[in-house]
């Protein structure tokens, strides 16, 4: 069974959580849950929240959230640099996490 992972920032709406970005992490969980858990955020569920993060794991295409995570847009905007760093260091560096 194929296992990928992905990082989704969402927003909400009326309709409910609706996906802003994705950030696809590859294959390894590992690194997947290393740059997950760095990211700024609150556990905690409240009405108010309005942008979400989720770490999803597929199996053969199908999404399951692992963990989310509520935050807010400065946050979301300093966890958007650092996955794409951490991407970059693990793609062309060999570097996880």
């Amino acid at each position: 069974m194929a296992k990928d992972f992905t990082i989704r920032f969402t927003l909400k709406t009326v309709e409910g959580f609706e996906p802003l970005c994705d950030f696809y992490l590859g294959n390894d969980p590992v690194m997947a849950l290393s740059v997950f858990s760095e990211l700024e955020g609150n556990d905690e569920v409240s009405e108010s929240d309005l942008l979400q993060v989720d770490l999803v794991e597929s199996h053969d295409s199908l999404p399951f959230d692992v963990k989310i995570k509520h935050c807010s847009l400065p946050e979301m905007g300093r966890g958007c640099c650092f996955i794409a760093k951490e991407i970059f260091k693990h793609r062309n560096l060999g570097q996880g996490g």
